[in-house]
């Protein structure tokens, strides 16, 4: 049978719908209109593909039982709850292994009912498409049929899950609005099965949430179509999506400033305030489910909102995981054996910002594949925005992997006294990026790792003891007897003293004959490293030596100069001293 153009008509708009609607509530189902299933069919009911038949058949029932189901005048969410399977069913017959996964779901659903818009305006010899007793003359030789006429195309599945099985092809898919645009101005097909208006109904019928007496009082100019999209629904796109971005600015700087305020004064509420960050992250898929589901946008312009929302819900869900990830750390670092600003902390801190940018690196790479875009395009690409990065923050990535290296190798710890660069503190801070001093004066010194990875460092902090050297001056006139005796004394004053170790032990010694004294050096070593437990140990050490050298009779050297004066040519200059008795110049 050859498809004959009729003349064309004006196509079935949203009022037809609603008239259908009413006269299907009413009972009487007017001629044209389709074959209307009172029940749904069985969820777990398989479509039927093992042939193009087969697979036209399943597709034609199932847009039908969807149409009748969605198209009743009342309990829309209620039909779509019942018309689910029959949804299903129709989606797959269609191929749609050449669209990103995350955009099946819309791109199907406009294919679905354009083709069904396409079928009842021609001449559909359903009894003409090969079934099973075909396929068997064909000795399983059969790959693909057309739709006479058209170039509508039914094509056997290779290879995968469905391989065998025969669905619509993805180039029918790709093309079924422009299928669709073509046969527009056609009349439907005088046959019982027909759904008029259907894609009229899928591009403008609000969902549930939105009263569908409330569009059809609107002016007629709110129901012009610009890119498949009618004014009304521009409107309330845009007031959508205003209001997500708000509602999602807020909650973000709502969560900052909890999130500041309890991170160390409250750990529970620390935990309490991710709320907010994952409500925002919720924010996209609600707008998402509104702009799709209520509103009813469809066409490139859901596709192209589709993906803006993704790729927002990516960047918010990459926020929950570092927020989580740092609330984790804290929570480990809260231990009473762990410093807050600790090496050890920070190790803690940094390694869990590592599995967050892993965690975060999946996400995108997930949401790249659900949005269509090759693992092997978002590595490349992710590779060399790495190489651009590590490029441009050269000093950045030096001072972390300084970082590193004091990490593994723990030089200082929170809480030492170092010395490094002429600088003499106590370490404040071990950062990703620096090392703070608080000195010794009061100030604070920020050094970068990388220099602190590379520089020698004294750590003061780690000494088992404090050793002393003194050495004690007595003048040469001093009899050897009174040097004996000055040994003596400072060997008793030592003997057992306070923080000495039996390994220790103290060291009295006559070491040296000098240009202007007789020097004894006076060695030991306090333990524990106390600071100011030494210096009170050493002033009580000292005036007990002064107080026992006063009462033996022993000085202690005085310091003396020589001062030599030279002429101009470097020799000694000859110095002349006048006599009182002779003036020593005129009067």
């Amino acid at each position: 049978m050859s498809h004959e153009p009729v003349s064309p008509r004006p196509r079935a708009g949203v009022r037809t719908i609603v008239t259908l609607a009413a006269t299907l509530v009413a009972g009487a189902c007017p001629p044209t209109g389709p074959a209307l299933a009172d029940e749904p069919s069985h969820p777990l009911e398989a479509a039927d593909t093992s042939s193009p038949r087969a697979t036209l058949r399943t597709f034609l029932d199932g847009c039908n039982e969807v149409y009748s189901l969605v198209t009743r005048g009342k309990g829309r969410y209620r039909a779509a709850t019942k018309a689910a399977p029959a949804a299903r069913r129709v989606m797959r017959c269609l191929d749609l292994s050449q669209v990103p996964p995350g955009l099946q779901k819309y791109t199907g659903g406009e294919a679905a009912v354009c083709l069904k818009e396409v079928l009842d305006r021609i001449d559909l010899p359903l009894d003409k498409a090969p079934g099973p007793a075909q396929l068997e003359a064909e000795d399983g030789e059969l790959k693909r049929w057309t739709v006479p006429h058209t170039e509508i195309t039914i094509a056997r599945v290779e290879e995968g899950p469905h391989k065998g099985q025969f669905f619509f092809s993805p180039e029918t898919v790709e093309r079924a609005v422009e299928f669709y645009e073509r046969v527009e101005d056609l009349d439907y097909q005088e046959r019982p099965d027909v759904s008029p208006g259907f894609y009229d109904w899928y591009l403008s019928e609000p969902g549930w949430m939105i009263p569908t007496a409330w569009i059809h009082a609107l002016p007629q100019w709110t129901r012009e179509r610009y890119l498949a999209v009618t004014v009304w629904q521009w409107i309330g796109l845009v007031l959508t999506l205003s209001l997500g971005l708000a509602a999602m600015w807020l909650v973000y700087r709502l969560g900052r400033q909890r999130a500041e305020a309890f991170r160390r004064q409250n750990l529970l509420r620390y935990w309490l305030t991710l709320a907010f960050p994952v409500a925002a992250m919720l924010v996209p898929q609600v707008v998402e489910y509104f702009v799709a589901h209520q509103l009813a946008i469809r066409g490139p312009v859901m596709a192209g909102l589709k993906i803006g929302l993704d790729l927002v819900f990516l960047v918010a869900a990459t926020v929950v995981v570092f927020g989580a990830a740092s609330r984790i750390a804290e929570a480990i670092i809260a231990s009473p054996r762990i410093q807050p600003k600790g090496i050890d902390a920070q190790l803690i801190r940094l390694g869990f910002r590592v599995c967050a940018i892993v965690g975060a690196f999946a996400l995108f790479l997930e949401g790249g594949r659900q949005l269509g875009v090759p693992i092997t395009t978002l590595l490349a690409g992710a590779g060399v925005s790495g190489l651009a990065v590590a490029l441009a923050a050269q000093d950045t990535l030096k001072n972390f992997f300084g970082s590193l290296m004091i990490v593994l190798d723990r030089p200082f710890r929170v809480g030492e006294r170092i010395v490094v660069k002429n600088y003499d503190g106590v370490v404040e801070e071990i950062g990703l990026r620096s090392t703070k001093i608080r000195l010794l004066t009061g100030h604070q010194a920020t050094i970068p790792n990388d220099e602190m990875a590379r520089i020698d460092v004294e750590n003061i902090g780690r000494r088992p003891h404090i050793r002393r050297i003194q050495d004690v001056a007595l003048p040469y006139d001093t009899p050897p007897e009174k040097v004996q005796q000055a040994l003596e004394i400072a060997r008793r004053a030592l003997e057992n003293h306070e923080g000495m170790e039996p390994d220790f032990p103290p060291r009295v010694f006559f070491t040296d004959f000098r240009r202007d004294c007789l020097n004894l050096r006076i060695i030991y070593w306090f333990h524990p490293p106390a600071y100011w437990d030494f210096l009170a140990h050493s002033e009580k050490l000292n005036t007990r030596i002064m107080q026992e050298f006063a009462a033996a009779g022993i000085r202690f050297a005085l310091p003396s100069t020589t001062t030599r004066m030279t002429d101009a040519d470097g020799a000694p200059l000859k110095l002349g001293f006048v006599s009182d008795a002779r003036p020593a110049g005129p009067t």
